[in-house]
């Protein structure tokens, strides 16, 4: 349904793009991953027209979309985008975004436009608040008319750019679920994203793209199992890593232990496994072994990290000075409470290098 064909993408101080190849059948999910800066994004705003390649083809249905100009126009309608920050009318309802384009570009009747933008609402849950404005509605509410709205112009393509990125992690469920939905109704999708468990789960491919290039490409299985390039394999294997450095008393707390919250919702664990690395930073980290650190040259990292599934959780932590091990030595209460339902906890001292080693399986 789409191929591209030597895609590239230049801009006066970077290249995004240098050279991308690929092919997407119709009724296929493909999401895109990588880190960040490698033209992900890039990629689906050149598949829509929103960006023009500065060189290469693409194909959809067989026919160059960069032709003439007015096979864009055309393109734009067979194909669908929701961004990650919403982009609906703030002065228009819910039910007046989601109609707007129907009526105005594919000449629909309003009372047509609107039954259908109505049972779209009403399958992603917001019929009740068609008549409100965006602002009156939560992030993920928001998200869920973007795609509504994109669906209204009955695309045979839609593309996902990052969706959940601007979200509350509390509101991330409710987004993917709509999109799961529409993968198993068939419908041929493009997801850029960092949510990977999703990505595994829905996914018919997986690209990860790198070096300006879809790096590596295959199944869930086989990008999240058995990676077959070395950069692949350094990027899952990080996936499932959380390092911080504490090198100051005043680091921020509560940024740190929101982006531990994140790496576990990441990892799809579950809440007693989160609150178990919440528990190992703030009692164990923070309160035992930071107060006993020396103000010059301070230097702690935390490590978390958990096997694929989520089966067997880790956290290390290192730091450099005097022997102190904070299971025999620290705060007994803070220490009972950070390593309650742990299944190992080990400590040692080498060349004046303070380590600790956890261990807890999946509750």
């Amino acid at each position: 349904m789409i191929e591209v064909r030597h895609l590239r993408k230049e801009y006066p101080n970077v290249t995004p793009l240098t050279d991308v190849n690929a092919t997407i059948g119709k009724g296929e999910v493909v999401s895109v991953i990588g880190p960040s800066g490698t033209g992900k994004s890039t990629l689906l705003r050149c598949l829509n027209g929103m960006e023009r390649p500065s060189s290469g083809e693409i194909f959809l249905d067989g026919v160059n979309i960069y032709k003439d100009p007015g096979t864009i126009a055309k393109v734009r309608q067979k194909m669908g985008m929701v961004f990650q920050s919403f982009n609906l009318f703030s002065h228009l309802t819910i039910i007046e975004n989601t109609m707007m384009a129907p009526v105005d570009l594919l000449g629909l009747a309003r009372q047509e436009a609107y039954d259908e933008a109505m049972r779209l609402l009403k399958s992603v849950g917001l019929a009740q608040k068609a008549k409100n404005y965006p602002d009156e509605l939560s992030g993920g509410q928001q998200q869920r008319a973007a795609i509504v709205r994109a669906l209204a112009m009955r695309p045979e393509v839609l593309l996902f750019d990052e969706p959940t990125s601007a979200l509350d992690p509390t509101m991330v469920g409710e987004v993917l679920a709509v999109i799961r939905n529409l993968a198993k109704e068939g419908l041929t999708m493009v997801i850029v994203t960092h949510e990977m468990k999703f990505a595994r789960d829905v996914s018919s491919r997986i690209f990860y793209m790198d070096q300006g290039i879809i790096y590596e490409e295959g199944t869930p299985e086989d990008i999240f199992g058995n990676p077959r390039k070395q950069r692949t394999r350094v990027f899952v294997k990080q996936l499932r890593n959380f390092h911080y450095d504490i090198e100051s008393r005043n680091f921020d707390f509560v940024a740190v232990a929101n982006s531990l919250a994140e790496f576990a919702h990441r990892q799809a664990l579950s809440p007693a496994q989160n609150l178990k690395f919440q528990q190992l930073f703030e009692e164990m980290c923070v309160s035992v072994i930071l107060p006993v650190l020396p103000d010059a040259g301070m230097s702690l990292s935390f490590d978390a990290s958990c096997s694929e599934g989520g089966e067997a959780c880790e956290v290390i932590m290192r730091w450099e000075g005097k022997r102190f091990n904070p299971m025999e030595e620290g705060d007994e209460l803070a220490v009972k409470i950070a390593l309650a339902k742990t299944k190992s906890a080990n400590y040692s001292y080498e060349n004046g290098s303070n380590l600790i080693q956890i261990n807890f399986d999946k509750a």
